[in-house]
């Protein structure tokens, strides 16, 4: 898996910080017995997947393979494994 970059976009980057400031919150307020603090961290967590996924739209995500590209790689990998 060390030649791949999955999730090393700033897309991903992006999205996961947003989803984890929810979680922290949502856990805050989730001890502190405050369940509006609580589904207020909860739309925080959705806003970081929505903000993640527009920035994948807007091209700061991984781009999406190609069928040629699918094709060599897994010709390369059955060489490898023949060699």
């Amino acid at each position: 898996m060390a030649g791949s970059s999955h999730g090393h976009t700033p897309a991903a980057w992006t999205g996961a910080i947003i989803c984890f400031i929810g979680f922290c919150i949502a856990g805050v307020f989730m001890v502190a017995a405050e369940p509006v603090g609580f589904w207020a961290g909860i739309g925080v967590v959705a806003l970081g997947g929505i903000v993640g996924l527009a920035m994948k739209t807007a091209g700061l995500g991984m781009p999406k393979e190609s069928a040629e590209m699918a094709a060599a790689r897994d010709r390369a990998a059955r060489a490898q494994i023949t060699a």
